[in-house]
């Protein structure tokens, strides 16, 4: 799980059931809320961070054997590929343990914005109202993020503000995972400074907001315009003017030379 790259898999493969022995592999999101990315400062990895609205979707489903929240970020006008922007949550109540999937890491766009840290802690606070006690188990970390060393710290950060314990057993730095622990330990914060929550009356206020300050500016702009349309006028006027005094000039010196050239 992390919101520049993508994750390890959650659950090592001996433990991991087959993907076709899982129920609610259709469930879609059913709960939608307003999401806002806050306009950061151009990233020199990531590029620019403007001010962003997206949305944040999901659904929950529960049984005796066991229990699942999927989550998903939708971009307005803009596709994003099928594997990226959603992360599941499954609880396997007979072996008491949670897994966060998917198996193939979760992936962000847009990087470096908060989402994942997001996604994570809405999973990791569901996990722990209900079924604190529960364990999650040790994951390899995939060699392929330790090969560029920001990535790998990216990833390492990401993981350890959640709670989870990464440890490597090279000096390199390659061949890394994170212990096995009890859900309790996680910790189910994000970058609030990034992300925020956007209520529908605190949308509509800024949709208010926004087509009043519109209206000043058409307001002032339309000041503007006259003041141009002034200002051209009276250029109009000056040029005539002057074109007038420079005819008579002409005409003034004309005249003295005639009257000079024939006395």
């Amino acid at each position: 799980m992390t919101d520049t790259h993508k994750s390890p898999d959650t659950t090592p493969d001996t433990t991991t059931p087959e993907a076709a022995e899982l129920p609610w592999a259709d469930v879609e999101a059913e709960h939608r809320r307003m999401l806002r990315l806050a306009p950061l400062k151009t990233d020199r990895s990531t590029g620019g961070r403007p001010l962003r609205f997206v949305e944040f979707g999901y659904a929950e489903r529960n049984n005796k054997e066991r229990s699942l929240l999927r989550m998903s970020i939708t971009l307005p006008g803009q596709r994003v590929r099928k594997e990226q922007n959603h992360l599941d949550v499954w609880v396997d109540h007979e072996q008491r343990r949670v897994h966060f999937g998917p198996d193939s890491g979760v992936q962000i766009e847009p990087m470096n914005r908060g989402i994942g840290r997001f996604l994570a802690a809405q999973g990791i606070t569901w996990a722990k109202k209900k079924w604190a006690s529960y364990s999650f188990d040790a994951m390899d970390l995939s060699n392929k993020d330790a090969l560029v060393e920001d990535t790998r710290l990216r990833r390492d950060h990401f993981l350890r503000v959640h709670g989870f314990d990464v440890v490597y057993a090279d000096a390199q730095h390659l061949k890394g995972s994170v212990k096995a622990g009890k859900v309790a330990d996680l910790l189910g914060d994000w970058n609030t400074e990034k992300l925020q929550f956007v209520e529908i009356l605190e949308a509509a206020q800024m949709l208010q907001q926004a087509e009043q300050n519109l209206a000043e500016q058409e307001v002032k702009l339309q000041k503007q315009e006259e003041t141009v349309s002034k200002f051209k006028r009276e250029e109009t006027g000056l040029r005539f003017t002057i074109t007038c005094l420079v005819a008579f000039s002409v005409f003034q010196a004309g005249l003295l030379i005639w009257i000079a050239t024939h006395r």
